[in-house]
């Protein structure tokens, strides 16, 4: 397979980060550039509004910053970043079409029943909208035990 563009969309997570991985190695095997997004959702997408007392979300400058610490694991991969705002699947796929890529590689939480219920799965939405190929990873729970060991 002969690739220009591979995008692997981030939200920062343990799964997310695992698939990098194997974004890279992809880019790097078909010679394509990774285009790394990070979708930001907006504040009035939790539904509180003014009455949300969450856990303050970081402010643009700070997701930018992490999303450039974001980089393939090969330093011999191009890449590029952006910082989009909106709904986390429809902009996967938006970009995905506007930018042709031929790939989306990212990672998946692997979460089931009621809280994949309740939360929706953006993975499973970029599947089912996506034109182009998609390919999830889910990180085995015990590389994941083991790094939450480490830290």
């Amino acid at each position: 397979m002969k690739a220009k563009k591979i995008l692997f969309p981030t939200d920062f997570s343990t799964p997310s980060d695992a698939g990098l991985a194997h974004a890279t190695s992809l880019a790097r095997d078909t010679g394509a550039t990774l285009l790394i997004v990070h979708v930001e959702e907006p504040p009035t997408a939790y539904g509180g509004g003014e009455m949300y007392y969450g856990i303050p979300e970081p402010d643009t400058a700070a997701l930018q910053r992490m999303l450039e610490a974001v980089v393939p694991t090969d330093p011999n991969v191009t890449y590029e970043h952006r910082l989009i705002i909106g709904d986390p699947a429809t902009e996967v796929v938006r970009l995905a079409n506007d930018e042709h890529v031929d790939m989306i590689v990212m990672g998946t939480h692997g979460r089931t029943g009621l809280s994949r219920l309740l939360m929706g799965s953006v993975a499973e939405a970029v599947v089912r909208r996506a034109e182009c190929p998609v390919f999830t990873f889910k990180q085995p729970h015990h590389a994941a035990k083991e790094k939450a060991a480490g830290e």
